[in-house]
């Protein structure tokens, strides 16, 4: 159930106190603690698997954690999305309109008081909470994820479960709660619904928690990350590239904090294992020994590794891949697309846009074969091989097989060295592959269907949906194996930064039709959210223009995929200064207090240490010069 609509109270600050939370035997939350302002929109975001959902089902209150608890103001209006879509006869207008009871409570009571006070006390409080704009507010909040006036007045029992979940959404934003909380929102948004989205969260009142791993929304929307990482939680101010920031900095402090304890236990060591024995000093050996059992160690800097994604590269084959020309698909006798032209060659990269229901999946399953065209033709070249993504691929794993035993179905006369090798291109190696689909995470599951579909080295991608549970570490290394894939590429997505680094064409679907679209991405996200007077510069079916137009998204992406190799460059160098600046105490120490060298400088020569400093301060000097050019870099790109 969503939120009850009472109408505001204070704004809410919620803290994290001490929250424990074991799951079959296994620590999942340990010790969280976290104060979050009030009124902010925070980003909650970790690997997948990290336990977010598990958090974020602590602070609704239908999971008790083991140890510590929630702290919120009392009487604050908690809104979520129940795990059940709504269903039965009522209307997504009914149903929106339904989630404000106390405006529902008190039309049903004005209909039947006859107490002229009492009918009066009714509708001054229905005034004062906007009740008679309510069908308005409604409405426009369904339009915005994409239902028009026909489409709100049909059952919900008319609906598919994504676009239910749709309207419980809607009925959730119109609840208007005090503390909104919201796992991955736009999962089951396209586009358009997912720019309506953020810019409603954006003039949001009130306290937002969403779980998300949309890069823009987190840095539109959003103004503090909760990190959860191994269990903890932190707090960072602003928006996912700062926390990027933030984070690098930390670790850099971390290792160079970790460097420096080392040093001290290790000379807290040499001195009790030198003295323990000699009654003199074994009073200050045990002191120090003392000092050395209460030293908390400091955690070693563990980067989690980059989900591995590397597509095999296709033969190479001569343009066109595919060509249609004035042809028409749908299903049955019905056309949902008609007079199509369009021409996809071996290194193009086309995005699809438009509102769910236009037509989208419908022309990449008749690029994928899938469907055949109704009027007009398609030629595709004889050799050529589609790779095709779409989520029910995910779905319909089999949950007891491995992903071993997925990809040897599939890649029936190759040998095990061959299976084993295209499950570690997609990051399933060693165990990894002999482990149960059923457990593993939603991104995994992705990242197997994907590895499944490209087992033969497709000439052309199509992919529906992919970054769909994919966290953004994740999300990022599909688009580096995207941009090194030397075949062509389709893609579906409702992600903005995906498409800006992937996409050098853009395809609009709408009104029954397919044509290039002439703008930038930026020019369709102003139409979508009516900052332009919503003329499309999309163009006719030609090719005129097409290669300007390609060339500059190119130029684009590059640039913006420059941008975060400068930033990537900048962290790599700060964390290897930390690491070398250590790495010159430890020398110096040795040089000048022999008895405290650690083990790698124990019985070095005074030659040997000098020449080791020599090369360190080297290594520093370079590290530090690639981290000014990268600096520098950023500045002028800014």
């Amino acid at each position: 159930m969503t939120a009850a609509a009472t109408h505001a109270i204070g704004p809410p600050m919620l803290n994290l106190n001490g929250i424990t939370v074991r799951l079959g035997g296994r620590v999942i939350i340990d010790r969280a603690t976290a104060a979050l302002p009030p009124r902010s929109r925070v980003g909650l975001i970790g690997r997948n698997g990290a336990g977010k959902s598990t958090l974020m089902r602590v602070m609704i209150g239908q999971l008790d954690p083991d140890e510590g608890g929630v702290d919120m103001p009392r009487g604050t209006r908690v809104g979520y999305i129940a795990q059940e879509a709504p269903a039965g006869s009522a209307t997504p207008f009914e149903t929106v309109l339904a989630a404000d009871t106390e405006r529902a409570a008190l039309l049903d009571e004005s209909e039947t008081c006859h107490d002229p006070d009492r009918l009066g006390e009714i509708h001054e409080r229905l005034n004062a909470i906007d009740a008679y704009t309510a069908p308005a507010r409604a409405a426009r909040i369904l339009v915005g994820l994409g239902f028009d006036e026909e489409m709100q007045g049909r059952p919900l029992d008319s609906y598919s479960g994504g676009w239910k979940m749709r309207v419980a959404l809607a009925a959730l934003l119109f609840s208007e709660p005090d503390l909104l909380l919201l796992d991955e929102p736009s999962n089951h948004l396209d586009l358009e619904a997912t720019l309506w989205l953020e810019n409603f969260l954006k003039n949001y009142r009130a306290t937002i928690v969403v779980i998300s791993h949309e890069r823009d929304l987190l840095n539109n929307v959003v103004d503090h990350i909760l990190h959860l990482e191994r269990g903890q939680v932190m707090l960072y101010p602003g928006g996912y590239d700062a926390f990027e920031r933030q984070r690098a900095e930390r670790l850099a402090q971390q290792s160079a904090a970790r460097e420096k304890q080392l040093a001290q236990r290790e000379k807290l060591q040499a001195f009790v294992d030198r003295w323990r024995a000699k009654a003199t000093k074994a009073k200050q050996a045990q002191s120090r020994l003392k000092a050395l059992q209460k030293m908390t160690p400091i955690a070693a800097v563990m980067e989690d590794p980059s989900l591995s994604f590397a597509f095999p590269d296709p033969p190479e084959m001569r343009p066109p891949l595919i060509t249609l020309d004035m042809a028409s698909v749908g299903y049955g006798d019905t056309p949902i697309l008609q007079r199509l032209n369009l021409r996809i060659d071996p290194d193009d990269r086309i995005a699809l846009l438009g509102r769910n229901g236009n037509g989208k999946t419908t022309l990449a399953r008749l690029l994928a074969a899938q469907l055949k065209p109704m009027d007009g033709a398609m030629t595709a070249s004889a050799k050529m091989t589609v790779g095709y993504f779409t989520q029910y691929q995910v779905e319909e794993l089999d949950v007891d097989d491995t992903p071993l035993d997925h990809m040897t179905r599939q890649m029936k006369g190759s040998t095990p060295a061959a299976v084993r090798a295209q499950l570690g291109r997609f990051g399933f190696s060693g165990d990894k592959a002999t482990q149960k689909v059923g457990s593993l995470s939603g991104g995994e599951r992705a990242r197997l269907a994907l590895a499944l579909i490209t087992r033969n080295a497709p000439n052309l991608l199509i992919l529906d949906e992919p970054t769909n549970h994919l966290d953004v570490d994740s999300r990022e290394a599909l688009v580096q194996a995207l941009n090194d894939y030397s075949g062509a590429v389709v893609v579906v997505s409702h992600d903005r930064h995906m498409i800006e680094l992937v996409a050098d064409r853009l395809v609009l679907v709408a009104d029954g039709a397919a044509r290039e679209y002439g703008g930038t991405l930026q020019d369709y996200t102003d139409m979508v959210l009516g900052k332009t007077d919503g003329a499309s510069p999309a163009g006719g079916n030609g090719d005129a223009g097409k290669g300007d137009r390609k060339a500059a998204r190119r130029a684009s992406a590059q640039a913006r995929e420059q941008n975060k190799a400068l930033r990537d460059t900048i962290a790599a160098a700060e964390r290897e200064m930390a690491a070398l600046t250590a790495h010159r105490t430890r020398i110096d120490r040795a040089m000048f207090d022999p008895a405290s060298a650690g083990p790698e400088e124990k019985g070095a020569t005074m030659t040997e240490l000098m020449k080791r400093r020599a090369d360190v301060e080297a290594k520093l000097e370079a590290a530090e010069l690639r981290w000014l050019e990268a600096s520098q870099a950023m500045e002028q790109a800014a």
